[in-house]
């Protein structure tokens, strides 16, 4: 495992061990989390502990293609219940996927510092959020990085049922819109799976993360 220094550097992704841990160490700064990202590499750990910087395989992704929306989904969206928008509240939805309890979890991985580091990098355009309303009152979100071709996902929270998911399709619907060729979803979840997303190679991962649109 490579040992980050002040340095702004990382090893090919290829050196990650077994279970994609990469490196280890370094800080949270918006050049090193940019770096980081179009590197095909994200930072992952709990709080309290040195920063671990991740590049699994096989990598978690969805082809905007096979979103798969459920009968019951498309009755809800039908409903305009809810109200969807874009890189309107950042903070209070990555403060919202901080505080919601998962299960399996005692704690959060996203740290105060976090949230300041991506908050910095929203304000650059980097980092962008989907945010879900209901009656006026944010009760769904997501947010990730923008690469300009490829999205990475990185937390998602749900204060209603089905909240995250309408987040989520609303995502992939501006995304295919715009073109891009992937969202990055990083590791298995079978929840992410029932959308349509599918594990690949890291090696194909890196492949469409270099090319440009």
């Amino acid at each position: 495992m490579y040992h980050l220094s002040e340095v702004l550097f990382f090893p090919p992704v290829s050196e990650a061990n077994y279970d994609g841990v990469l490196a280890i160490g370094g800080d949270l700064s918006t050049e090193r989390l940019q770096l980081a990202y179009r590197s095909g590499i994200f930072p992952w750990f709990n709080e309290g502990e040195p920063i671990i910087w991740w590049s699994p395989n096989p990598r978690m992704v969805l082809f905007l293609d096979e979103l798969i929306v459920s009968k019951s989904m498309r009755n809800i969206l039908n409903r305009n219940s809810f109200k969807v928008t874009f890189n309107q509240n950042f903070r209070d939805v990555i403060s919202n996927c901080q505080k919601i309890k998962r299960d399996g979890q005692n704690g959060t991985w996203i740290s105060n510092n976090m949230i300041e580091s991506y908050c910095k990098l929203h304000e650059k355009g980097f980092v962008k959020s989907v945010e879900v309303w209901e009656n006026d009152e944010l009760v769904g979100g997501l947010y990730g990085v923008d690469l300009g071709h490829v999205f990475c996902g990185e937390s998602m929270f749900s204060k209603v049922s089905n909240a995250s998911k309408v987040a989520f399709i609303a995502l992939v619907t501006q995304l295919k819109k715009e073109n891009y060729k992937l969202l990055d979803c990083q590791v298995y979840n079978p929840h992410l799976e029932s959308l349509g997303c599918r594990e690949i190679d890291r090696e194909e991962f890196m492949s469409i993360l270099e090319k440009k649109k």
